[in-house]
């Protein structure tokens, strides 16, 4: 048993959805709760997803494995690179994993689950054996408050109560899938639901208060449960890890202050040839630095970068482009004096990491939740997004101009002044909200105990079962 100043450590298995974007906020809200030295932290996921984590004594791994079906090998039990039609795959033989994580639950025996949107099973094996479980939002709370608006009300068509977050016309193909879509015979939405509803009396979520306040608030009427926000949650900063990576640094390190823009849509969106065409003549338009990382699906054959760009597009651009494909470090990059802008779909954790690092954003959503995270953007002040024509197509020309507004011309300089402006409050604010959850959770903890001994007490009425309730936080 791991004892620390204030008695025994509390368990805490958490366990994220298959996704990077999941897994990371995850793996880094259980660096920030073993730092109290108040808990002990195990995290579970595919063998595939736990090789890219550090190895950490503070944090234990547990391997879950997924059933073997058709054309969903071990190493695509991740959706980092997965071709997106098999997405249905892999949630059908993540749902065929319950049985071998309630096993999991019954050897390990947590003081407390946190898991994820998409797992409804997880809470309930959870509840069948008397442990507390805690919901985990890893999106925006903003697209948390829309989503479950939608849910209740897209029937009715009561609007959202901001007008500032919206879907354009060409993005309510991505609305419709956000309610109708469905894997393994259950919708998403149900799926959600079911996890609001089995989590306690909080929900957690990958926010600050200052950022997304009026949408937390909406989201606990919505909810019914109190909305605790983590903070950024953003990995620290690791020593440089080989070649390529001082290879970038080098190359951005010879550039003028603030003069290089970083693009990325993250490890889960594939560029359409159209948007990749229209993406690489812009930046070729803007005529400002980039560095640009292009991925592809792991299963299609692997294209060269001078296979999929324009014809002579790396001979044009190759005094100020630095094009990588696959993997570059985002963090150690944004962070650069040099970077002026990222031209991000706007992926929660990358929008975190803007934040972070004081880095406006040139937004290009893509689908799911990124269109509402980049109304955020705007409404907040520290991005301009590049808005597609009426038939969802990008244009060259528009990004050309979005992105010299960013980061060149005068009138661009209150959005470069409100990116720094956040990262000088989220410096000021430090932990204050991890500190937050931490009293939260640990109450959710003891409120557990404290009805397990009630149950107890009551069964043999030697003690006074009020003896055993909860006084400013302490059983």
């Amino acid at each position: 048993m791991t004892m620390n100043k204030h008695g025994r450590k509390q368990t805490v298995l958490m366990f994220p959805w298959l996704g990077h974007g999941h897994i990371s906020p995850f793996l880094e809200l259980a660096k920030k709760l073993t730092n109290t030295n108040l808990f002990e932290i195990y995290l579970c996921s595919t063998p595939v997803n736990l090789s890219s984590i550090k190895p950490s004594p503070a944090i234990q791994l547990i391997e879950l494995h997924l059933p073997p079906l058709m054309n969903l090998p071990p190493h695509l039990h991740t959706t980092n690179g997965l071709p997106p039609h098999l997405m249905p795959v892999l949630k059908k033989a993540f749902d065929m994993a319950s049985p071998q994580f309630s096993e999991i639950l019954k050897t390990l025996k947590p003081d407390l689950l946190i898991y994820d949107l998409i797992q409804p099973w997880a809470p309930a094996a959870a509840s069948a054996l008397g442990i507390p479980s805690v919901l985990f939002i890893t999106t925006s709370t903003t697209m948390a408050a829309t989503m479950f608006h939608l849910y209740h009300y897209s029937s009715t068509g009561v609007p959202f109560p901001f007008s500032k977050i919206y879907f354009r016309s060409n993005e309510l193909t991505h609305v419709s899938e956000i309610l109708e879509s469905s894997a393994n015979n259950r919708k998403d939405k149900d799926r959600v639901m079911e996890c609001i509803n089995r989590s306690s009396s909080i929900v957690l979520v990958k926010s600050f208060k200052e950022i997304e306040g009026k949408y937390s608030d909406y989201l606990s009427i919505l909810t019914g449960k109190t909305i605790v926000p983590v903070g950024d949650l953003v990995a620290d900063i690791s020593p440089v890890k080989d070649q390529k990576e001082n290879t970038v640094i080098d190359w951005l390190d010879r550039k003028a202050a603030g003069s290089t823009i970083f693009v990325s849509f993250g490890s889960e969106y594939f560029l359409s040839d159209d948007d990749l065409e229209e993406i690489a003549y812009g930046l070729e338009l803007s005529n400002v630095n980039f560095i640009w990382v292009l991925r592809f699906p792991k299963m299609e054959r692997k294209l060269s970068l001078l296979e999929a760009l324009p014809l002579g597009f790396l001979e044009r651009v190759k005094d100020r482009g630095f094009v990588i494909q696959g993997w570059a470090p985002q963090a150690r990059i944004l962070r650069h004096k040099n970077i002026g802008g990222f031209v991000s779909h706007c992926g929660w954790s990358s929008t975190m990491e803007a934040m972070k690092f004081g880095v406006p954003i040139i937004a290009m959503p893509m689908h799911l939740d990124q269109p509402v995270n980049a109304r955020l953007v705007e409404e907040v002040g520290f991005g301009v997004e590049v808005v597609r024509d009426d038939n969802g197509r990008l244009r060259r020309e528009k990004m050309a101009a979005v992105v010299r507004h960013v980061v060149v011309s005068k009138l661009g300089k209150v959005v470069r002044e409100k990116a720094k402006k956040i990262r000088a409050d989220l410096r000021v604010k430090g932990e204050d909200e991890i500190d937050a959850a931490v009293v939260e959770l640990l109450n959710v903890c003891r409120r557990s105990r404290c009805v397990g001994r009630k149950i107890e007490k009551t069964k043999s009425d030697s003690f006074a079962i009020g003896s055993y309730c909860l006084v400013n936080g302490e059983v």
